[in-house]
């Protein structure tokens, strides 16, 4: 679990440490690319992550209206693995004083410069007290890019086929779609082959099978094995509540160390189901979003809709104790996909929690409820876009 203090800022210093790194940011609800890309690089470089996360006050100042608030965003920050203390309330402009109390001697950014409502760089006080790292920024999906797939409903984003693309030895774009999986498959501390499994389910002829992609810890002999599935879709405080209600659940039934299994079902599955342009992030995309949680051991990618019996028993993880699921309501006449794991006797059931409703319908519902002030915010974000890639230049 990441720490925590009684109060933000300590009013007692921390003792300065070079291994102790800070990073800031909005940390809106896309929770990987350029969000724990950054973060994982910012644990490279030491041994103990901060994670100052902005107000909404604040970003909507500088910024914009956020689409999940701090309390949520916050959770999303807890929940990676990577970090150590999350710190709500962090001034948009970083600040020495506040790294000096959080013992944090460096504050790491990628390679692109961020800007305040003057149009001033938020980094520009600590890089000319040179204390200020550069990594490199993550490709991938950022919360702007994921606003305008919402408003546009395109689903040019789809995958059909991944395990082809992460497979494919000859493809460049499957190299590295395969190199950042290894990434975000690193243990709590970066390190790549130390951390967590993951598997592509295909289907054949005969059923079907787990093939292995990213090679990490496996369960322990004896270690209870449990499994959870679901699409991951903008992979939000609902889906992080539910996982973290998972652990608790099983620490009051008494057993401490498990190891989570969690299937992500394909695109073309959820669009079946969900229809529109869902899902608004892609199989790859809600791969590593899921990989980064801490609360995660292994992951099977393009996983059954339905948890049946032949497929529990074909993961290399072995059979599972138990599989959760969160509640779950079927129009009359659907089959329940949990239906052969009611009749294992595994299934249990997470009933409702604080962040419950907040899924990527809900998300997206509250975009669409104030279109144009998302619209502004697209606007303003190319226009600072222009400015700070000129000031990076």
């Amino acid at each position: 679990m990441a720490d925590s203090l009684p109060e933000h800022p300590p009013k007692l210093a921390i003792p300065m440490s070079d291994e102790r790194i800070w990073i800031d940011g909005c940390f809106d609800f896309t929770h990987h690319g350029s969000h724990a890309g950054a973060m994982l690089q910012a644990k490279q470089l030491g041994k103990y992550l901060v994670v100052g996360v902005h107000s909404d006050e604040e970003i909507l100042e500088n910024k914009g209206p956020t689409v999940m608030n701090l309390k949520e965003r916050m959770a999303a920050v807890t929940a990676c693995k990577w970090t150590d203390l999350p710190v709500p309330g962090a001034p948009y402009v970083t600040s020495p004083e506040w790294m000096d109390l959080y013992g944090t001697r460096y504050v790491v950014h990628g390679d692109d410069v961020t800007t305040d409502s003057s149009g001033e760089d938020c980094y520009r006080i600590v890089k000319a007290a040179g204390r200020f790292k550069i990594v490199k920024r993550t490709p991938g999906i950022s919360t702007t890019d994921l606003v305008g797939r919402m408003l546009l409903c395109t689903k040019t984003h789809h995958i059909r086929d991944l395990g082809k693309m992460l497979l494919d030895e000859t493809s460049e774009e499957g190299r590295e779609m395969l190199e950042r999986t290894k990434m975000y498959a690193s243990d709590s501390f970066g390190v790549v082959g130390k951390g967590s499994t993951v598997y592509e389910f295909i289907t054949e002829k005969q059923g079907g099978k787990c093939v292995p992609v990213v090679s990490g810890v496996g369960p322990k002999p004896g270690q209870r094995v449990v499994y959870v599935d679901g699409g991951f879709d903008l992979f939000s405080s609902g889906h992080i509540e539910f996982l973290r209600g998972v652990m608790e659940r099983e620490k009051e039934e008494g057993h401490e160390d498990i190891y989570v299994v969690a299937g992500v079902h394909d695109d073309r599955t959820i669009n079946r189901w969900k229809g529109l342009n869902y899902p608004i992030m892609n199989i790859f995309e809600r791969g590593l979003c899921v990989l980064q949680c801490r609360y995660i051991n292994s992951v099977v990618l393009t996983a059954p809709f339905s948890p049946t019996k032949d497929f529990l028993e074909t993961l290399p993880t072995g059979v599972p104790a138990v599989v959760y699921h969160g509640p779950t309501t079927f129009m009359p006449g659907d089959e329940d996909p949990y239906e052969e794991a009611k009749k294992m006797g595994i299934f249990q059931e997470i009933g409702n929690h604080e962040f419950s409703g907040v899924n990527a319908g809900e998300i997206m519902g509250r975009i669409l409820k104030q279109r144009e002030l998302y619209e502004e915010r697209q606007r303003r974000k190319g226009v600072k876009a222009e400015s700070e890639v000129q000031m990076a230049n």
